[in-house]
């Protein structure tokens, strides 16, 4: 029985309770900074890939300017990742430890900003660091910590989500208007570095609506929108701003499916190999592509148990606490927006047949899947009720916590919580986030239908509480082991990811490039020319090649449009003597000769197959009586090169195409044969 005048009565503890708040806090930062740990090293086995070069060669080709920072990366407008990127490339060069160190950074700002949300949003408990270790160790966000194309938009989105959430949480429990500026500043922060933040407006709406507002699905959104308007005010503008701002520059990315069947595959792929069996540690197996990052495959038997252990939790927690069930219609509202995007933009292209396999594409729908698994298993942070007059006192139930006005609330950690009264609504917070000044006007008053009544459920009594006693031993055991299968599923999913993530065909190339260049001779000169597919796809052109992937060395290549000995560098980055491959002129008349041309004249040389209209490297091999110059003709491209006594050959660019060339000595007292001319592409003459 409590006494009269004593303060709202004590939350018992719960099981999952136990762990005081500075252990909890403790074992938290310690699963972040292995988390981080990990994923640094898992980075640093990898490399640059694929558009890490491309950005990372535009930044070495630019200024820092406006102009730079807000173009378009296929259709991405990311000012933030081309900020970083282009410091790093004037500062450091061609290097990828300030990038993992970066991703690192980046992977700590959100462990720690999560868990800050979780403790302001959630129930004091050890059950907190659930929906912690899903965030910082679920296999989905694996290339947002090692591969920087990816890290860089979606480590800050990721951020910005936790940020955004934990301020409107911080406003719906406290009225205190800067909790609007930081709601503003969060999505403002995402959109800096990735378009997709956009998705953070509806996220907020949608959760602010399942968990602090009652009713049914359209008073809970008619409730959300009268009672914290001015959220949505502020959310609204600056989204309308923002688009305007991004279609004004974007070219269309919305793309036509080709049939019922590519979505219903790219569904079934999303849900069936990605996300169901990423939230339990999948999916075992990967995919290699190439330097990229590998695609989900996991086993059809991982893929069944992805969705059982999934469907069991979400059952057991729904008949465990009320708010379970809104927690897991927002997490799939959430992932058919992401899904919806995803089928708008992916297919009806050439990689739709993998677009659902692609973890990248759903990393962000982790931050709301651990922000659901919390709601559900943890329980929202308790709010007071109205308040009531001074009335002799009532036994206290955990149904039914015993308000006074005399005394300051007990919050469900046993510490003395402040009280504020406003518009007949008293909240007890937490001493992170400090109530406004008693006079401060909190959102806005109860609505008239909705009845006075606790936000949150009450107190249940813990995670086993709807399990029969003689149950609870078995149930933990199976909890346990469940616990630790899905743990060793993680580590072994993270380890297998690492494998291929070390594997670096761009890697290689550079190194190799970077040792050759340093023994290779000053007059060493060459053609440009592709890299290499496997280290920058030819979809890249022409950031694909040489001269412009080698802008950001220190040691760069010197790259010429004619000479007399080129070189060539190989696919595996090795310095060639060049020769060229493609067509031939036919053999000569004139034994011992070929085709003779002296000065003034002109003469046919038909190819052994035609060139289609393009830009070719020529090599000419001849022998001249003395110096003088030549033109050589194909089709409608001319090209004159310098002649020399003796036997020599000579390289040079023309564009132009044709059956035949024509080939006129134009000055000089000379007399050539040759018999020697090949037009086509540098390639390494063979040994």
């Amino acid at each position: 029985m409590a006494s009269a005048g004593a303060g709202v009565s004590a939350v018992p503890e719960r099981p999952g309770s136990r762990l005081s708040g500075d252990r909890i806090a403790t074992a938290a930062l310690v699963m972040i900074a292995v988390s981080v740990l990990w994923r640094a090293q898992v980075a640093s086995r990898g490399f640059l890939a694929a558009d890490d070069y491309v950005l990372i060669t535009q930044a070495a080709e630019s200024r820092l300017t406006v102009e730079h920072l807000l173009a378009l990366y296929n259709n991405h407008l990311m000012p933030g990742g081309r900020l970083l990127i282009w410091l790093v490339t004037e500062y450091v060069g061609l290097a990828y430890w300030p990038y993992v160190l970066l991703m690192a950074i980046g992977q700590a700002i959100l462990g720690i900003t999560f868990f800050r949300l979780l403790r302001r949003m959630l129930r004091p408990s050890a059950l907190l660091l659930l929906p912690l270790g899903l965030l910082l160790f679920s296999p989905l966000t694996l290339e947002a910590s090692t591969w920087w194309a990816v890290g860089v938009n979606m480590l800050p989105m990721q951020i910005a989500m936790v940020l955004a959430v934990s301020a409107q949480v911080g406003y719906v429990q406290t009225g205190r208007r800067r909790h609007l500026v930081s709601l503003a500043s969060a999505l403002l922060l995402g959109l800096f570095f990735f378009e997709k933040s956009i998705l953070i407006v509806p996220l907020v709406f949608l959760l602010t609506a399942a968990c602090y507002a009652d009713g049914g699905p359209v008073r809970a959104i008619w409730t959300t929108i009268r009672r914290w308007w001015p959220s949505w005010l502020m959310l609204t503008v600056l989204s309308l701003g923002f688009a305007a701002a991004y279609l004004g520059r974007s070219e269309s990315s919305l793309r036509r499916p080709e049939s019922v069947g590519e979505v219903f595959s790219f569904l079934t792929q999303m849900f069936g190999s990605t996300v169901m069996p990423g939230l339990v540690g999948g999916p075992w197996q990967w995919l290699g592509a190439g330097d990229g990052a590998p695609v989900a495959s996991p086993p059809q038997l991982g893929t069944w148990v992805g969705w059982t252990i999934v469907a069991a939790v979400v059952a057991a927690t729904v008949r465990q606490r009320r708010r379970a069930g809104r927690a897991w219609l927002l997490l799939a509202a959430y992932l058919l927006m992401v899904a919806g995007m995803l089928a708008a933009t992916r297919l009806g292209s050439a990689f739709s047949g993998v677009a659902g396999g692609v973890p990248r594409y759903v990393s962000d729908v982790v931050v709301v899947a651990a922000i659901c698994l919390g709601v559900a298993v943890v329980g929202l942070a308790r709010m007071t009720g109205p308040t009531v007059p001074t009335t002799p006192a009532q036994p206290a139930t955990p149904a039914q916590p015993v308000i006074a006005s005399t005394t300051p609330a007990v919050a469900a950690t046993g510490q003395p919580a402040r009280l504020v009264s406003g518009h007949g609504v008293i909240h007890a917070e937490a001493p992170v986030d400090p109530e406004p000044h008693p006079g401060r006007a909190a959102p806005g008053p109860p609505p008239a239908d909705v009845p006075p009544s606790n936000p949150t459920e009450p107190p249940t009594p813990g995670l086993l509480g709807p399990v029969p006693e003689r149950y609870r031993e078995a149930v933990t055991v199976v909890l346990v082991l469940l616990l630790v299968a899905v743990g060793l599923g993680t580590v072994w999913t993270t380890a297998r990811y690492g494998d291929e993530w070390a594997a670096k065909s761009g890697r290689s190339y550079i190194d190799t490039v970077r040792i050759e260049m340093a023994s290779a001779p000053p007059d060493t000169v060459f053609f440009d020319a592709p890299v290499p597919d496997n280290v920058v796809p030819r979809l890249s052109s022409p950031y694909n090649l040489q001269s412009r992937f080698f802008r950001a060395f220190g040691t760069r290549p010197t790259f010429v449009d004619e000479t007399d000995n080129a070189s060539v560098l190989d696919d595996l980055g090795r310095i060639q003597v060049a020769t060229i491959v493609g067509s031939t002129i036919q053999p000569g008349p004139q034994e011992g000769c070929g085709y003779r041309v002296g000065t003034g004249e002109t003469v046919r040389m038909p190819l052994n197959e035609p060139r289609f209209e393009w830009h070719w490297v020529v090599r000419i091999g001849y022998l001249s009586s003395a110096d003088g110059t030549a033109t050589l003709r194909l089709g409608d491209g001319v090209a004159q090169f310098p002649i020399r006594k003796g036997l020599n050959q000579r390289f040079f660019r023309i564009t132009g195409g044709g059956d035949t060339v024509e080939l006129t000595v134009t000055s000089g007292e000379v007399s050539l044969c040759t018999n020697e001319i090949a037009i086509g592409d540098p390639a390494p003459r063979p040994e």
